[in-house]
């Protein structure tokens, strides 16, 4: 089980010409290995891509994408990360969505698959993170 940023995910809704092979690969090779997962925010991130909700909910159909809900200890501990971000210098006053993607697969105790793994790594040391430097 594998939780899946929406970077990845935008790489192949936008056919993104230097990331849309590495993500396709990697979901691919995850979904080999059993469910491919999304959240509430990755779900919402998506959402612009798709002029209709019926056509998003068809796309995540498609690449066989679970919807999971984030659970209470999940946006505790996003709070909690966005604390430390904020007193080790960070300037965003609401709770960034990453915090609540690394949170939510910290609860869980999946994996993580992300282009954009620096946060996640800082702020979620226990979360297993795959991103382009990491072999799949």
């Amino acid at each position: 089980m594998i939780l899946v940023d929406s970077n990845v995910l935008l790489d192949l809704i936008v056919e993104d010409p230097r990331w849309a092979k590495w993500s396709q690969q990697s979901l691919d090779e995850w979904g080999r290995r059993g469910p491919i997962l999304i959240n509430a925010i990755i779900y919402a991130e998506l959402a612009p891509e798709y002029d209709l909700i019926e056509d998003l909910d068809a796309a995540i159909a498609t690449v066989r994408l679970e919807y999971r809900e984030i659970p209470k200890p999940a946006l505790f501990l996003a709070v909690k990360a966005h604390t430390l971000y904020r007193r080790r210098g960070g300037v965003r006053l609401s709770v960034l969505p990453d915090f609540f993607v690394g949170a939510h697969a910290a609860v869980l105790g999946v994996t993580l698959l992300t282009r954009d793994p620096k946060r996640y790594k800082s702020y979620f040391p226990t979360v297993r993170v795959i991103s382009p430097e990491t072999e799949i």
